[in-house]
């Protein structure tokens, strides 16, 4: 997978173990509702148990995982709520990003990367990886924005992305659908085409938000902008 450039980590213990299990509900290796067991987490990472709390509070907050008395804590299910919260936040952020933001000669060659990587995939049936590359995409064009703290919340709801397919069986072809849409969404960026490029992407995670509804057996379409 094509990752962010390096940058030198000082996040407490805590923030780095919260990081690595996002970054696992982010790949799609921590399923909705599986138990996390403080024990065998906190030697996985390496860490203690309070520091380990510390994390799964921060997890919590993030609508991640669910935290219940008696009950231990449980990878997150994403219900409709989450589902409609996950695209008002992404329809305020990402067009808004594409409209403004920055493409340097580094994001413009991942970028394409990322697009190479969806295309081949897509040829090959990979399609895990494919979703995989969707989710780089769209990392990508938030980095277009230049700030951490917009590309921290993006990474909170690109896991919560994953959970919501991750609840269910869902079409296998869903992020096969977009891999012609991305790259054409990149083209327009890449003339300059500001304005068509962050329209098309509303109505593109429009048109994805109904879909997830669909396939997550929720049946009431989003209201249309």
């Amino acid at each position: 997978m094509t990752a962010r450039p390096p940058h030198r980590d000082t996040r407490s213990a805590s923030s780095r173990a919260a990081a690595s299990l996002r970054a696992q509900i982010s790949a799609g290796r921590l399923l909705p509702g599986s138990k996390l067991s403080e024990v065998a987490v906190a030697a996985e990472l390496g860490i203690s148990r309070n520091t380990l709390r510390e994390a799964f509070a921060t997890l919590a907050q993030e609508n991640l995982i669910d935290r219940r008395p008696h009950r231990g804590v449980c990878v997150a299910r994403p219900d409709q709520a989450d589902v409609r919260e996950i695209y008002e936040a992404r329809l305020a952020v990402e067009p808004s990003a594409v409209l403004w933001g920055e493409v340097t000669d580094q994001l413009a060659a991942r970028q394409e990367s990322v697009l190479a990587a969806a295309q081949e995939a897509l040829g090959e049936g990979r399609m895990h990886d494919v979703g995989d590359q969707n989710q780089l995409f769209h990392d990508g064009l938030v980095q277009m924005t230049g700030s951490t703290i917009v590309m921290g919340a993006m990474d909170q709801l690109l896991a919560r992305m994953r959970l919501m397919f991750l609840c269910k069986d869902h079409s296998p072809t869903f992020h096969a659908n977009y891999v012609h849409r991305n790259a054409e969404l990149w083209a327009m960026v890449m003339q300059g085409r500001r304005r068509d490029a962050a329209e098309e992407l509303r109505r593109y995670l429009v048109d994805a938000r109904t879909e997830v509804l669909d396939f997550l057996g929720y049946g009431a379409q989003a209201p249309r902008r």
